[in-house]
Order: C-alpha cells, then structure tokens, then sequence
C-alpha cells in the first residue's frame, strides 16, 4: 500500500508539471512497485492517468483548449486505442514491456529537444485553415490511440510535441489540449481492455487518490517552473526507469 501511495504521488506530479508521461512511469511502477502483472497494470494504469489527467486539466482550463483539435485526435484515437489492445494480447509481456522500455527511451530524448512554440494552421483561425489541418490531427490522434491500447499510455509525452511541432498549438494550449486528449484516450483504451478484467480497487484507489492530488498541485506550480528544468529531469527519471525496466525484463 506504501508503495503504490508513493508512486501515485509522483505519477501526478509528473502529469501536473509536464501535461504528460504520468503512464511512462505508472505501468513499470505498477508492475515492479506494486506487483501487478502488464495485464493488470495496464488497465489499471489508464484508469489511474485518465482520473488524475482530468483533474491536471482543470487548473488549466483559462489557458485554452483547442477543442477541435481535441475532438479529432480524440476521435482517431478511439478505434486506434481498440486495435492496440487487441494486438497487445497476442503479445508476450516481456516483449510489451521491453517495447515500453523503447517508448522510453524515445519520449525521453524528445524531452530534451526544443519544441516550436510558432502558431501554425491548426491554432485558432478561419476554418479552411483549420480543414488543411484535420489530416495531420487524425493521424496523431491513430498514432498515440494505437500506443494507448497496446501498452497502457495515455499517450501525453508524444501528444505535446506532435501538437507544438505538426500541428502549430502553443505550448500552453498544447499542455492543455493534451490533458483533455488524455483523458479521451485513457477512457478508449480502458474499455478495450475492461472485457473480463477485474479491477484490484484497493490497489486502484491506493494508486489514484494520491495521484490526483499531485497533479492539482503541481499543475498550480508548474507556471513558477522554468520549462527547460522540467524537461531535463523528466528526462533523467524515465531514462533511469527504462534501464530498470529493461534490466529487470531481461534478468526475468
């Protein structure tokens, strides 16, 4: 129970602070903290990151949501999110978690990269510049929906810079269009893997309650924060989990 507290605080804070990768560290922290097998931390994981996403996402409400963007990649994402889930169970877990250990790796040197803050076609605007736009929307929405249901991520650590850098979205309309997509995807992908699951609650709630307090607060402090620092330790921290995922795999 200690555990999953504690690693349901940080899950939050990182959802609060960075608009994302709060399910890059829920699944290994379910699954190796807590003890959950993939099978269960996955589902578990999306219920814990789609409750403590919507709770990041309502302290940044005033700082706008692009809701067709949200709608369409929220859209794209649904059956994409479905189709995931389904490959995912003919997958060995190994094979998913060192996959996972690769997604890693991957958001964690995009977290060091510079992202464009440049407002592009599918900011706010007339709406033929909006229709040039929806192609690029659909396919991000299919991309990070298919990840969501294979292994368990909402999807946040590639849905911010796909916003920024192909679709044009500030980065604070990024950070909160991507919470709202989160939750759309957490909720699409939770129903793909709800058929014959039965949720642990104890260990759930253990997981959540502290995870959406942690985003609340953080999501308040994360405007004090200088956005380069915030990067670079996030990056830190999922290229040392990714190691322990991938040490711990292989050693099995």
């Amino acid at each position: 129970m200690i555990p999953a507290l504690a690693l349901g605080l940080l899950v939050g804070i990182v959802l609060g602070v960075v608009g994302g990768g709060g399910s890059i560290i829920a699944v290994p922290a379910l699954v190796y903290g807590v003890g959950l097998s993939p099978s269960e931390a996955i589902p578990t994981s999306l219920l814990v990151v789609g409750l403590s996403s919507l709770a990041a996402l309502l302290p940044r409400f005033r700082e706008g949501i692009n809701w067709p963007v949200v709608l369409l990649v929220g859209a794209a994402g649904i059956p994409a999110a479905w189709g995931g889930a389904a490959v995912g169970r003919l997958l060995d877990p190994n094979v998913l978690m060192l996959a996972f250990a690769g997604i890693m790796v991957v958001a964690g040197i995009r977290m060091l990269m510079r992202t464009s803050e440049v407002e592009g076609t599918c900011s706010t605007g007339p709406t033929r510049a909006f229709r040039s736009c929806a192609p690029k929307a659909v396919g991000v929405g299919l991309l990070v929906g298919f990840l969501t249901g294979l292994l368990g991520v909402g999807g946040g650590f590639l849905i911010t810079p796909a916003l920024t850098l192909f679709l044009g979205l500030r980065m604070k309309q990024a950070v909160a269009s991507s919470l709202a997509i989160i939750v759309i995807n957490s909720a699409a992908g939770f129903g793909a893997h709800a058929a014959g699951f039965t949720i642990e609650w104890s260990t759930a709630l253990a997981f959540t309650v502290p995870a959406i307090l942690g985003s609340l607060a953080a999501a308040r402090l994360a405007r004090f924060l200088k956005d380069r620092h915030v990067r670079v330790s996030f990056a830190v921290l999922i290229f040392a989990v990714a190691a322990w995922v991938t040490a711990s795999t292989v050693t099995a």
